[in-house]
């Protein structure tokens, strides 16, 4: 996993599938409110005119030297849920985000939400 403390160095990087494919590049980090570990990030997808943000886990991420390679394929990125550049995630919506990816969900003891973007 990776170090909370290197997550802005992250944004801005291609964000590749497991076979190196770009997906986009790197806009936020997600932490896991729990831990405080990163658990998703967001990536900058679509046309120049018609930009949006998709979702994707990090776990079994990896860095290398330009880039962020993720655990999952170019089309089932794509296909995730998204927000626009100027949005948020909203509370509600966080359980569809972990489903797309087939990822148990569950929200804290006191129902506090499970992502905050760092």
């Amino acid at each position: 996993m990776f170090e909370a403390q290197d997550i802005r160095e992250w944004r801005g990087h291609d964000v590749v599938d497991r076979e190196r494919h770009k997906i986009g590049v790197l806009e936020a980090v997600y932490v896991d409110t729990a831990t405080d570990q990163p658990a998703f990030a967001t990536v900058t997808v679509g046309l120049p005119t018609r930009h949006r943000l998709v979702f994707v886990p990090l776990g079994d991420a990896t860095v290398g030297p330009g880039y962020l390679k993720v655990a999952y394929d170019k089309k089932q990125v794509k296909e995730a849920p998204s927000i626009g550049t100027d949005g948020e995630l909203l509370a509600e919506d966080e359980k569809t985000v972990f489903a797309h990816y087939e990822l148990a969900y569950r929200t804290g003891a006191g129902g506090e939400r499970r992502l905050a973007r760092r």
